[in-house]
């Protein structure tokens, strides 16, 4: 009688995606079970008597047709989320650059300067302590049109922190940094390039990566109360209107989600230009 022998594991069958499944599976646990968990008591609590708003499978039952076809477009703000969403983004993009450019320049002009600081200091914590809601009637004022008056607001919404955050860089160069400048007597373009900018880049980044959440908050709170633009925030309005709380509640996931992307496109590309050491 032959002794059947035990079948030796294959070893090809320990390849590298499961190796790689296997390292990144505990870092995912733990948010999908609290997910599975926030899921579950919002749907207990969409059951009891005299809830108003849906749970997530009602959710999920009255908007199938905005999920599965996020790419329609019947012309005017009748858009899927997907164009809804395009549009705000295009508006924050622009809003966001010229936000960029004109808080790093002034937050090195504020920076290298004590006598603008002292000037303009007073003006900058008075204004960027405005919430986002009460730029839109004034831009709206000034601008009489919906689409420069939200890209005002977005601009005028994500200045600040990357302003701030640049002079506070800019203020905080290391004096041994400005002696060797002045021994080797820089060029102010050299000065610029090699030690002021290396020295408030991770300062920069910080107000970078803060204002472009406020960038996409603000353009939601922006079209909101802006009619006629096509848009997340408008279209969460709309749907206010037509009392479609499933397609509010659908688009705030949308929201959240591309918020989240924003902020770690923006982490990346902080990767990629500062090395690890000099990230805040």
């Amino acid at each position: 009688m032959t002794v059947a022998s035990r079948r030796r594991p294959n070893p090809s069958f320990d390849n590298s995606f499961l190796s790689r499944l296997q390292k990144q599976f505990p870092d995912l646990l733990p948010p999908v079970i609290a997910i599975a968990i926030f899921l579950a008591i919002w749907q207990l609590f969409s059951w009891l008597p005299g809830a108003t708003l849906p749970g997530p499978i009602q959710v999920v039952q009255d908007t199938w047709i905005l999920i599965l076809y996020p790419f329609y477009d019947r012309g005017g703000i009748d858009k899927g989320l997907f164009w809804q969403i395009l549009a705000s983004l295009k508006r924050v993009a622009i809003s966001y650059t010229l936000a960029a450019i004109v808080g790093i320049g002034l937050g090195i002009l504020i920076g290298t300067s004590k006598t603008m600081s002292k000037a303009l200091d007073p003006l900058f914590q008075l204004l960027r302590t405005v919430p986002p809601l009460a730029w839109v009637p004034i831009s709206l004022a000034a601008l009489r049109q919906n689409e420069p008056a939200a890209l005002f607001v977005i601009f005028i919404t994500a200045i600040w922190p990357i302003l701030i955050n640049t002079a506070v860089g800019v203020k905080e160069i290391p004096q041994d940094y400005n002696n060797v400048a002045k021994v080797l007597q820089l060029s102010k373009k050299e000065y610029f390039f090699n030690i002021l900018i290396p020295a408030a880049l991770p300062y920069i980044f910080t107000g970078l990566r803060i204002a472009i959440g406020l960038a996409w908050l603000a353009i939601i709170a922006a079209e909101i109360v802006m009619s006629g633009i096509v848009g997340i925030g408008f279209f969460i309005w709309d749907a206010y209107q037509n009392n479609n709380v499933s397609e509010i509640i659908l688009a705030l996931i949308y929201i959240g989600a591309v918020g989240l992307l924003l902020d770690k496109l923006m982490a990346w590309i902080q990767t990629l230009i500062l090395p690890p050491a000099d990230q805040k």
